[in-house]
């Protein structure tokens, strides 16, 4: 299907493209891919297709020296008391949306990432980035706290310690020193980034999607309730990949050619 036009051409600030089975989300409003208006309304418009159209993996970059600067800081002294709670609501959905979307995603991060960057880098399955990409939710800067779902995102990666860290001092983290954490889920090295994460992600957009699926929803099983929540959704979830097709070619394939059997799987 095709995009909309607001998410189409050189002007577009977030731009849709695919390679094969693979969608690629870019940022492209230079000079430091702000967060204002037009950019979260490029945002809602992507999740929205990508919900309604759902590629088999998505991988979210940005173009330029920098990831995102983070928030226009005019948007907080435009923004009226009264209109605050809806208005983060609205910037939450998108995460939430992002986050549910029923294929694996992977936010890469060259650079510097800040604040609503970063806090819709961890709705994403798995974050990539450079050693030196610097990663920080910076709000306290402005008397804020992170409003986009980044603080809690942040305790469920690395601990409710490492979160109130990182938010309350507003200091910038490395890439490698995330990785420690296990906010990172891979380092690459900055002269075949770019190279390096496209075929991570194609890899996860060429594998079994329907597993892929499943495997994310009992994650999110298991986040809101704990391990009897995730087992009392494992019977269900495990029969309906069970009938899959990719799942009974690919078990047929181990049984005649081994585990390193070479099954194109289609997503069905």
């Amino acid at each position: 299907m095709t995009p909309p036009s607001s998410l189409t051409g050189d002007s577009a600030v977030l731009r849709l493209d695919t390679d094969g089975p693979l969608t690629v989300l870019t940022m492209d409003s230079p000079p430091m891919n702000l967060f204002d208006e037009g950019m979260w309304a490029a945002w809602a418009d992507a999740v929205a297709h990508l919900a309604a159209y759902p590629p088999r993996a998505l991988l979210v970059r940005a173009e330029g020296r920098v990831v995102s600067a983070g928030v226009d800081v005019r948007v907080f002294d435009e923004l009226a008391d009264e209109d605050a709670a809806s208005f983060w609501e609205g910037r939450l959905a998108t995460v939430r949306a992002l986050e549910a979307l029923p294929c694996p995603t992977v936010f890469a991060a060259h650079s510097l990432t800040l604040t609503a960057a970063f806090e819709l880098a961890l709705a994403c399955d798995l974050i990539v980035a450079t050693p030196q990409a610097r990663f920080g939710l910076v709000e306290r800067k402005i008397a804020f706290t992170p409003a986009m779902g980044g603080t809690q995102r942040l305790a469920e990666r690395a601990g409710p310690s490492r979160a109130r860290e990182l938010v309350m001092t507003g200091d910038l983290y490395r890439g490698s020193v995330l990785a420690d954490w296990g906010v990172v889920n891979a380092v690459f090295p900055p002269e075949t980034f770019r190279a390096d994460v496209h075929a991570y992600a194609l890899r996860l957009a060429n594998g079994p999607t329907r597993a892929h699926a499943a495997t994310k929803h009992l994650v999110r099983r298991f986040l809101a309730g704990g391990t009897a929540a995730a087992d009392a959704a494992v019977p269900a979830t495990a029969a309906e990949v069970t009938a899959t097709s990719d799942h009974r070619r690919a078990v047929k394939a181990f049984l005649a050619d081994g585990p390193e059997h070479t099954t194109v799987y289609e997503g069905r």
